[in-house]
């Protein structure tokens, strides 16, 4: 069951080991919330685009570590960004740009099973590989993370980003083909924060009042390690989605954080493969989202609860300053996260939360050159491979059949014909959700006509900035409207649900001069 209540299809079962944590069993909030390092550049380099001008450079190690998730538990076995989970947070001025060099010292074995069906997984390719892609990034092609652009242990990548985009909490994670689950579930993430004068000017909570917030789970066994499962199913290992037990908070099971009774900002997001996670406070307490995935929404959203699917992000203020001495929980649905511990006393000036935020003017649909109509689909395939995840029914390796036109808009109508509700992300672009509504699957299975079944649904408040996931349910038709700016080149779209990913859930597209 997703967090939005939604079921995600799971036909074919499958184990997580004899040896399952029950995290019950462990003492809760024993541990700090500990706060992500920011990188440090080690030097400048000439900006690729203007070389008369310099940016910082980085230089980031993807590796092996030993994590301690919990007091009460041994290290856990991971790979990681900088030898932390989560990586250290890339911190830039919106449109200073920065150069990363991604250096690949993973050992030569893979750390969780592979299985060697998955397109681009097979036994020809060696079975340690990476590539980084930066979420949400306006990002040159080449250095986009293109799935089958990754290096091997002992080689690096170095990537251009330019940063040319509003503030807004960006993440970065693997992107390789067939693996890339694996790679993220075993820890290869990281969050990266871009400013910009704008936001400075609205006086948000920063410093020690603003707290970068990656929320995953991920199944451990008793010793602490990762289990990834697999199917019991004519012996194949993929499984459709991944829900573990432990619900970590930047890198911690069960963590308290100590705050004062003032206002926060809370940079949140969703590093699950495939949990959708509906946060509250457990209190009942109200909160603003502020921000999405793209930047400043046009106004505080006052809420309860907020839902994520994996890959969304949400900027969040929380007032404690009513909570003055309090122990509140940070929860989702069944499942506690953290606790936040509010002190009885404040050493800082009252921050009000801003009426308006960042004007984000809707983009009429007459503004479209085109519209495509692309289907979210599964396919039932023969005993070697029981089930493909396809977009637009149609596999990886197939020729590019979407071409938009640099600096043209069109209107995308994903069609989810499955069970699952999937996040859908475009690299590269932006774009805003114009609606939903509800549609006659099989009718359209046996037509290819849209039957509506239902009235058009206007995105919640908190969808109304700029996205670059969206949530397409099931048997509804998500309309979204997309500016192809800045950059050409190959690209792709896909589910973030990174299990359906990896099984071809992702078609390219190329941004083409006109």
């Amino acid at each position: 069951m997703s967090g939005t209540g939604l079921v995600l299809a799971n036909p074919f079962p499958f184990f997580a080991g004899p040896q399952q944590l029950d995290p019950s069993n462990l003492r809760p909030f024993a541990d700090a919330l500990p706060l992500p390092s920011v990188a440090q550049p080690v030097g400048l380099r000439s900006h690729p685009e203007k070389p008369e001008e310099q940016v910082p450079y980085y230089r980031i190690p993807i590796g092996e570590a030993m994590v301690k998730v919990h007091r009460d538990l041994p290290v856990t076995r991971m790979w990681t960004f900088g030898a932390t989970f989560p990586g250290p947070v890339l911190m830039s001025a919106a449109g200073r740009g920065m150069i990363v060099e991604w250096v690949n010292q993973l050992p030569a074995r893979h750390l969780l099973p592979i299985d060697h069906a998955l397109h681009g997984a097979g036994k020809g390719v060696p079975e340690v590989r990476a590539v980084v892609h930066l979420h949400g990034g306006r990002t040159p092609a080449a250095s986009d993370g293109w799935p089958e652009d990754w290096t091997v242990p002992g080689k690096s990548q170095t990537c251009f980003y330019p940063c040319t985009q509003d503030a807004a909490l960006l993440f970065y994670h693997d992107h390789t083909m067939g693996i890339n689950r694996l790679n993220t579930y075993a820890g290869m993430l990281g969050m990266c924060i871009l400013h910009d004068a704008r936001e400075e000017l609205l006086s948000l909570p920063r410093g020690k009042y603003e707290i970068p917030l990656m929320i995953c789970d991920r199944l451990l066994r008793t010793d602490g390690q990762l289990e990834y499962p697999v199917s019991e199913k004519r012996g194949e290992v993929w499984v459709p989605e991944v829900f573990g037990n432990a619900i970590l908070a930047n890198g911690k099971l069960l963590p308290y954080c100590e705050v004062e009774p003032a206002l926060y900002r809370v940079r949140l997001m969703n590093g699950s493969n495939g949990r959708f996670f509906r946060f509250s406070l457990a209190n009942g307490a109200e909160f603003y989202q502020i921000g999405s995935d793209q930047g400043l929404l046009p106004a505080a959203v006052p809420l309860k609860r907020v839902t994520m699917a994996p890959g969304e992000r949400a900027d969040l203020l929380i007032d404690f300053g009513a909570m003055r001495g309090e122990q509140v929980e940070f929860v989702s649905d069944s499942f506690t996260v953290l606790q936040f511990r509010v002190l009885k006393t404040a050493n800082t000036k009252s921050v009000v939360v801003p009426e308006k935020l960042h004007a984000v003017p809707r983009i009429a649909e007459t503004n479209a050159v085109r519209t495509r109509r692309l289907t979210l689909d599964e396919e039932m395939d023969d005993v070697q491979r029981p089930m493909r995840m396809l977009l637009n029914n149609t596999p990886w390796h197939a020729p590019v059949t979407e071409k938009p036109v640099l600096n043209t808009t069109e209107i995308w109508e994903l069609v989810n014909l499955t069970d699952d509700s999937h996040p859908i992300h475009l690299h590269l672009v932006r774009f805003q959700v114009l609606d939903r509504r509800r549609f006659n699957v099989f009718h359209y299975q046996q037509t290819h006509e849209l039957r509506f079944t239902g009235p058009l649904v206007s995105p919640d408040a908190n969808e109304m900035g700029w996205k670059d996931t969206v949530r397409c349910d099931p048997g509804m038709v998500t309309r979204i409207i997309v500016p192809f700016e800045e950059h050409t080149g190959r690209y792709v779209w896909h589910c973030h649900v990174l299990e359906h990913e990896d099984n071809e859930m992702m078609r390219p597209f190329e941004v083409v001069r006109g």
